[in-house]
């Protein structure tokens, strides 16, 4: 049985301007603004497009050692993501598969992002640990991008 979490967030930053930076580039971002979370990020396979896998190395602040997803969809223009979880993270740990879709719309001269997280919880699994742990992931990369946007203007356009 699978289950969906919702997380939304609304930041001050237009809404292309922050897919650019927390979703297009974040896997060069992540490890200069969440050291402590990201080390390192890298396409393991394919060309960065449709079908290519993303590992992502975490840190100490982490509870796993890396996570790898697959693009599963993109569209800059809308400013829409789907990729689904391969391996690592809480694969086999707190689900058994898990998707995300991500879309950051404009709200106002900002944006609203909301993260769509459809999982099958692994039999037994605290879901509403994983649910938090990721809600707080969420909310860490879309303000953490909102704040390092903030104190470098003409990044991102």
């Amino acid at each position: 049985m699978s289950s969906t979490m919702i997380s939304e967030i609304t930041t001050v930053i237009p809404a292309p301007r922050l897919f650019k930076a927390a979703i297009i580039d974040w896997h060069n971002l992540a490890p200069k603004i969440a050291a402590d979370k990201v080390v390192s990020a890298e396409t393991i396979e394919g060309d960065g497009g449709i079908g290519s896998v993303r590992q992502l190395n975490f840190g100490p602040a982490m509870p796993f050692s890396f996570e790898q997803r697959r693009l599963e969809f993109e569209d800059v223009k809308n400013c829409e993501i789907k990729s689904s979880v391969v391996a690592g993270g809480g694969l086999g740990v707190f689900f058994n598969s898990a998707t995300y879709h991500i879309k950051i719309e404009p709200s106002g001269t900002g944006s609203l992002a909301r993260m769509v997280l459809t999982f099958t919880p692994v039999p037994g699994a605290n879901s509403a640990e994983h649910e938090e742990l990721i809600k707080g992931a969420f909310f860490g990369v879309m303000k953490g991008c909102e704040a390092f946007l903030l104190a470098n203007p003409d990044a991102y356009n």
